[in-house]
């Protein structure tokens, strides 16, 4: 069956190039051959028309002309092998061991004449081609039957009768033998490549036995696959333009799909060490899978209760909504004030302020922790001078901001020093009124932190 159906798909693909070749011909009307032969044979009707081997058309209709001759009414598609000229000839010649034929056609030479067409009667507007420049085929069978009884005894009544009947007709005979003699020489030729395949054609004729047989028993699925073939064929002649242009479009394809190909046997070539290592390593891989079955099953009842416990928490999330948002805008309306506080910050590390601040406690609570015999005392030294009053302007050299200033500086760099050392005290206490302006608890503690930093950095300016 798999030879039949290679068979029958070299036929399909043969239909297929056949319509493709007669679709993609020339565009125009077609050019209609009326050629007279002594003899059909078993030529018939869509046939092909060939010129050099190429089909160029197919055979259009059969007729009988007044004379018993055979009316062959040719129609050539390919204009491009067009017109016929009057030295023109064609042959019916067998295209296959199962008796199709073909038309075997040669459109003579560009300094003839072209052909005359038919101004009347059967074939009229078609190009008359005459017996005179055609040949008849001489069927392989027939020439393989005269060596068989009966058809030789026969043969030799036929003989004898047409000796009497053309007794009278010799130079009619001449010209019929003239006009076969082409014939004749090809089928000695067949005959000749017949007999140097004798083998092939006794193994043909057995494989064809065996072939045949299983072949009868599938007739009717035979007979529809022929129809669905000729289906096939139809659509296809369709669209044989497509087709050709698909054709047409192959090898820039093939030629694209090269490197891709190349590529593919190098990931092949690359791929089969790890190809070996995972067939190796498969079994290991088929046991891991099996045993992460319970896990599975465990985790299933895990995730349905996390989905639950998501099910349950989701109100609780909800409704923590309010409190985010409270809680975006108190980190929205703190941003300034946290500005400000990182800008005081820097200011006090910047002039020393800290510093200072907590060398004062150190060196305050050094000097309120003295010990003698008798207990704890406190150390105390009073200090009069120009700078022990309260004032609330600046006093020439009695500034206590935290500045440093050269022993050996006049009078005007330490005026000068007051004057900035007054600025940056209030612009500190700026600072802080607005980082503590924004909340209760820092509204409270306001005063005494004023106070403590007027103490710490001086009287304003």
């Amino acid at each position: 069956m798999r030879r039949i159906a290679l068979v029958a798909l070299v036929v399909i693909v043969a239909a297929g190039v056949a319509a493709i070749a007669t679709g993609s011909s020339g565009g125009g009307d077609p050019y209609y051959v009326r050629a007279i032969f002594d003899d059909a044979s078993f030529a018939v009707q869509g046939e092909q028309v060939r010129i050099a081997g190429a089909p160029v058309g197919s055979i259009a209709g059969l007729g009988v002309t007044a004379n018993k001759q055979a009316a062959v009414t040719l129609e050539i598609d390919d204009l491009r092998f067009t017109p016929f000229h009057a030295n023109a000839t064609c042959a019916i010649r067998p295209q296959s061991l199962i008796g199709e034929m073909y038309v075997d056609c040669e459109p003579g030479t560009a300094a003839a004449p072209e052909l005359q067409r038919l101004a009347a009667g059967p074939g009229a507007g078609d190009y008359y081609l005459p017996v005179t420049q055609t040949n008849s085929p001489v069927d392989f069978d027939i020439v393989q039957d005269i060596y068989q009884e009966p058809i030789t005894q026969r043969l030799a009544i036929i003989l004898n009768e047409l000796g009497t009947g053309l007794a009278a007709r010799g130079s009619d005979l001449n010209a019929v033998i003239h006009r076969a003699d082409p014939a004749l020489g090809n089928t000695d030729q067949v005959l000749k490549i017949l007999a140097s395949q004798n083998r092939a054609l006794a193994k043909l004729a057995t494989d064809s036995a065996a072939v045949l047989g299983p072949l009868a028993q599938q007739r009717n699925a035979l007979a529809d696959f022929i129809v669905q073939a000729n289906t096939t064929a139809t659509a296809s002649a369709a669209r044989a333009s497509d087709i050709s242009r698909s054709i047409q479009l192959l090898p820039g394809f093939l030629r694209q799909l090269k490197p891709l190909m190349a590529d593919l046997g190098t990931l092949a070539d690359q791929g089969t060490p790890l190809a070996s290592e995972l067939r190796t390593s498969a079994s290991a891989l088929g046991r891991e899978f099996t045993e992460l079955t319970p896990f599975a099953t465990a985790a299933r009842t895990s995730l349905i209760q996390l989905g639950a416990a998501a099910a349950k928490s989701q109100g609780p999330l909800v409704n923590t909504i309010p409190l985010a948002k409270q809680l975006n805008q108190l980190g929205t309306q703190a941003a300034p004030a946290a500005t400000t506080l990182d800008r005081l910050t820097a200011s006090l590390s910047k002039t020393g302020a800290i510093g200072q601040l907590m060398a004062l406690l150190f060196y305050g609570t050094s000097a309120t922790n003295g010990f003698d015999s008798l207990g704890h005392y406190v150390r105390d030294e009073l200090l009069v001078s120009d700078c022990t009053g309260y004032a609330t302007s600046p006093v020439p050299g009695c500034s206590a901001n935290f500045t440093e200033t050269s022993g050996s500086a006049d009078a005007g760099a330490t005026a000068a020093s007051d004057r900035a050392a007054a600025k940056q005290a209030a612009s500190n206490r700026a600072l802080l009124s607005t980082a503590l302006a924004g909340d209760a608890i820092a509204k409270n503690t306001a005063a005494p932190l004023q106070r403590l930093l007027g103490y710490l950095i001086g009287p304003e300016g």
